[in-house]
């Protein structure tokens, strides 16, 4: 075996590929805590939460106040909204715990908003049985612009009862999302 010392590796005047290796390779080992830079990440990435109970009002989808960062990569996430600065496809998801204080819950909404309006929506449905909460997750996969925003949204449909709300338990109402790389 050979052992090729360097500090630059370069490629051909006039070429843009670098190749490392043949054909006959499908590995490249790097030494116990090399560390590789200058690679596209998925980033802006960031995740949030309900940091306390929201009371929302009946059948009327309201903006959930998402104020408990986990993350932010890149400080984009604001205001309940996450505006990336950066063009490209984004994995974006959310969910939220929706609690009434009897047993009328009839429909669960939850919905990715961009740019102020509904991009992707779910739904749960317990006309048949009604029930006292549920969680309702959404995601999709965006294309954004710089100026493009998103935000979570939750709807309560109930037929009675006084109180109805956006949970906080457990960092079950969230909202996150993260650029993809390749796509």
């Amino acid at each position: 075996m050979s052992k090729l010392e360097t500090n630059t590796i370069d490629n051909i005047s006039g070429s843009s590929t670098l190749t490392i290796g043949d054909s006959n390779t499908s590995t490249i080992a790097l030494k116990s805590g090399a560390t590789l830079t200058n690679f596209p990440d998925n980033t802006p990435a960031f995740e949030a939460t309900l940091g306390s109970n929201q009371t929302i009002s009946n059948n009327a989808y309201v903006k959930v106040t998402i104020d408990t960062e986990v993350y932010d990569s890149d400080g984009k996430f604001a205001s309940n909204k996450f505006t990336p600065t950066v063009a490209g496809k984004y994995f974006v998801y959310g969910s939220a715990k929706l609690v009434t204080d009897i047993a009328q819950l009839q429909l669960g909404n939850c919905a990715i908003y961009k740019n102020g309006s509904i991009y992707a929506e779910r739904q749960i449905d317990f006309r048949s049985s009604p029930a006292f909460g549920c969680n309702v997750d959404v995601s999709a996969t965006i294309d954004m612009d710089e100026d493009d925003y998103v935000e979570l949204y939750a709807k309560i449909y109930k037929t009675s009862g006084t109180q109805i709300y956006v949970s906080s338990s457990n960092k079950t109402t969230n909202f996150g999302a993260y650029r993809i790389i390749g796509a």
